[in-house]
């Protein structure tokens, strides 16, 4: 059985064909970046975007001599607002860290109202003031995966499943309905809004590819990622390190807390089939991948990502030196927007060396909060941690996240799990994987990195204190 997956990201899209047994083939991609037109602003050109995903998905189904079904991953909560009847976007997209919908955010918490702006809710909301103050137009709102399964079905099925919609900020807390007063409060038309499908199952044709196969799994990122590392069980869990570090654990029910719980963890779906929902936590780190392009891009003291892993091992040790990677504040588990990035501990001996190290090691100390943050809330023990994204390919790194967290780190054998995940998704709506125990089988990582150091986490607790609140007044915020 041959599987085609279209998995959009940060940077652009890639179509992959994935065959049980044999992995992923037929690999094509395209850039579509966002543009950030003014600082806080994240958007793309979702016209452009279409176009990639048709121009790459229509070579591998060429390469592969056709598929048996499409999966669909992507970036979640970025938001797309476009016209029924011409499939024409009514503006541009915009992307999950697009922050213009601040103010209207902390309105909206005046009014009994909790949302953040990096979820969908808002963003709908102000591109259809753009378009249609008056609310007359025939518009339809989606996610990344509405818009991708619009394209591929050439405006037939307009539909987001259950892990991307529970980012829509527009849902009951049990995720089973539209949220009938939020909707009104941002005047959102339900009948804008797309048709929530399980994650897993068939439900529609991509006529716009040869064959018209079936489009038979959606997945948001990092759930897909989740079922690409075969976590399936309560208390299995995953960290996708790219620009940003996403920990998500699997739990056996619903967590008690309906948006955020002690630790600072969310609850999201992990997947929807056979109108079953299964849940599990997300821990974030708002940037991770970002501090070592700070290094290369910024600072210019190495030249590429891979060579932090070089020059990190040429010292033992940092030396005493510090580092907080808070660029973008704090998030797990103290969601501090005005926290800033803090480099500590620098004498005259201190060198390139010691920094990138130091860098290295503040990412998986921070990744260590990101654990007991998941099992504070969870209840449940993490015995290992599986890796993903960009990341999980630095020795350095991963050899420090072991040590940072006390436990094994498995290393997957394909850095963008989400493929694989998406893939299962589909896969399993179609037989080729028969449950969970033929996912969980599928799982061989590349190696398994044990502990062999540990770090000081009282000391570390006071150095994110010495880099919290920063710009106190973006600290006080809350969603």
């Amino acid at each position: 059985m041959k599987l085609l997956v279209i998995d959009v990201g940060t940077s652009g899209v890639r179509a992959a064909v994935v065959e049980p047994g044999t992995g992923v083939t037929h690999s094509h991609r395209q850039e579509v970046l966002p543009s950030s037109p003014a600082p806080g602003l994240v958007e793309f050109d979702a016209t452009e975007l279409a176009a990639g995903v048709l121009a790459v998905a229509r070579d591998a189904v060429a390469e592969a001599g056709g598929v048996d079904a499409v999966g669909i991953a992507n970036q979640r909560a970025s938001t797309i607002v476009w016209d029924r009847a011409t499939g024409e976007p009514v503006g541009p997209g915009l992307g999950w860290q697009d922050l213009r919908t601040i103010v209207e955010c902390l309105t909206l918490a005046g009014q009994g109202f909790r949302m953040a702006p990096n979820a969908s809710a808002t963003k709908a909301s102000h591109l259809l003031d753009l378009a249609d103050p008056d609310r007359t137009r025939d518009l339809c709102i989606g996610t990344v995966d509405s818009w991708v399964a619009w394209t591929l079905s050439q405006g037939e099925v307009h539909v987001t499943d259950a892990s991307n919609a529970a980012l829509y900020g527009l849902r009951v807390e049990d995720q089973t309905d539209w949220h009938d007063p939020i909707l009104e409060a941002l005047r959102i038309p339900r009948s804008a809004l797309p048709t929530v499908v399980d994650s897993i199952g068939t439900i529609g044709e991509a006529t716009a590819l040869d064959g018209a196969p079936p489009i038979a799994g959606i997945l948001g990122d990092q759930q897909a990622s989740l079922l690409g590392q075969g976590c399936v069980l309560p208390g299995q869990a995953k960290i996708t390190f790219g620009t940003g570090g996403m920990l998500d654990l699997c739990l056996d029910g619903r967590p008690s807390f309906a948006t955020q719980g002690e630790g600072g963890t969310f609850p999201i779906v992990t997947r929807g089939q056979g109108g079953r929902r299964r849940w599990g936590l997300e821990a974030v780190m708002l940037a991770a991948g970002t501090n070592v392009e700070w290094l290369r891009d910024d600072l210019g003291i190495i030249d590429s990502a891979e060579a932090s892993h070089e020059v990190a091992a040429a010292c033992a040790d940092s030396g005493g030196v510090a580092y907080v990677p808070a660029l973008l504040g704090l998030g797990t588990p103290t969601w501090d927007y005005g926290a800033r990035g803090a480099l500590l501990g620098i004498t005259r001996g201190s060198g390139r060396p010691q920094i990138v190290r130091a860098v290295l090691e503040g990412i998986a100390q921070r990744a260590a909060d990101l654990v007991e943050a998941a099992e504070t809330d969870g209840g449940l023990a993490i015995p290992t941690l599986r890796v993903d994204g960009g990341m999980s390919a630095n020795p350095t790194f991963v050899q420090a996240l072991a040590d940072a967290t006390g436990r094994p780190v498995e290393v997957s054998p394909e850095r963008e799990a989400t493929t694989l995940g998406a893939a299962h998704a589909a896969g399993l709506a179609l037989g080729a994987w028969s449950g969970d125990d033929d996912i969980a089988a599928t799982w061989a990582p590349t190696e398994v990195v044990e502990p062999v150091g540990s770090f000081d986490r009282e000391r570390w607790a006071d150095t994110l204190k010495r880099a919290a609140a920063w710009f106190p007044e973006l600290s006080a915020i809350s969603f």
